[in-house]
Order: C-alpha cells, then sequence, then structure tokens
C-alpha cells in the first residue's frame, strides 16, 4: 500500500437523506438532537454527528446524485435505521418526548441485551436510541 492510499474502508464521513420537506426536517433536527447546521442551501441542510455528516436533501434533487436508481417514496417501507448510543434509553425517551418525538417502540430490553427505542424523523427515517 503506498502513502496516498487511504485504509479502506475508514469511516462514514456522510450519509444523505432524501427528506420531501428540508425545513421541517432541519427544524426537527436541530429540536430533537440539540444540534446546529453545520451547512445550509435552499435545496439541504446538513448536521455533523460526531465526525459523520447528516446531509438532509431535498428529494426533488436526489435524482442527480443516484441515477439511473430510483428514489423511493417515504411509504415504501423501511431498509435501515441509525442507532445512536445514549446513556440512559429510558431518560432520554422522556427527554424525546418532550421534544415532540413519538416513539416507535420502547424503551425495551432486546434479547441481545440491549435497551433500545425507536422513532420517526419527517422523512420517513428511523433513529434508535441504544444502551
Amino acid at each position: 500500500m503506498n502513502e496516498q492510499t487511504q485504509t479502506w474502508p475508514g469511516g462514514i464521513a456522510a450519509v444523505t437523506l432524501f427528506v420531501d420537506d428540508v425545513e421541517a426536517s432541519r427544524t426537527f433536527y436541530a429540536d430533537v438532537f440539540g444540534l446546529e447546521v453545520f451547512y445550509e442551501d435552499d435545496d439541504s441542510a446538513v448536521f455533523k454527528f460526531g465526525d459523520t455528516l447528516i446531509n438532509l436533501l431535498r428529494e426533488t434533487e436526489a435524482p442527480s446524485l443516484v441515477e439511473p436508481a430510483a428514489v423511493a417514496p417515504v411509504g415504501a417501507g423501511v431498509r435501515f435505521q441509525f442507532t445512536l448510543a445514549v446513556d440512559d434509553v429510558d431518560g432520554m425517551c422522556v427527554e424525546l418526548t418532550r421534544r415532540g418525538v413519538v416513539l416507535l417502540n420502547g424503551p425495551m430490553d432486546r434479547p441481545w441485551g440491549v435497551r433500545t427505542a425507536s422513532f420517526r424523523d419527517p422523512g420517513g427515517h428511523i433513529w434508535e436510541i441504544a444502551r
């Protein structure tokens, strides 16, 4: 391996989520996660989760990134979830509810020894908190 080659794979630098309503999603992420916008323009809002950027991109702009693949509509079904580690799942559920989040499930103890709860963002993406 030469000096210019990076380790493969590296960490995930960015995740782009396609959203119908950038403004509603920006507000949700700012309010629920308590984050400031890292970057924004007319079609996107970017938040920094540790070293990973979450880019909320207006769905109408998504084809330019994924063509010839099709962009799935919100109601097509869940294909992934993001998991955030927290110290206290129950306490965070109380705080998320205070912030207007409706939990999909949890808090609950999973058979593999993890306590979790899940919720959905305005774009239909599923977030899980876990301890």
